[in-house]
């Protein structure tokens, strides 16, 4: 069965975008939440913020 990036409801803080990225990567959700903001820090906050804002309406609720 093929794994669907899905956005996490057992481990979220905001909408569960880094906790359902970290399930389909097998990751620790906070290392995904780190590597989010030092990304989002160092690219430019307002492009972190709009992909997140992104990703909260493209990725489907989990189970």
């Amino acid at each position: 069965m093929a794994k669907k990036l899905k956005k996490s409801t057992k481990d979220k803080w905001i909408a569960g975008v880094a906790g359902g990225m970290a399930e389909y990567f097998d990751m620790d959700p906070m290392l995904i939440r780190i590597i989010w903001i030092v990304g989002t820090l160092f690219t430019g906050i307002v492009w972190g913020v709009i992909i997140y804002i992104v990703l909260i309406f493209l990725m489907e609720e989990g189970l």
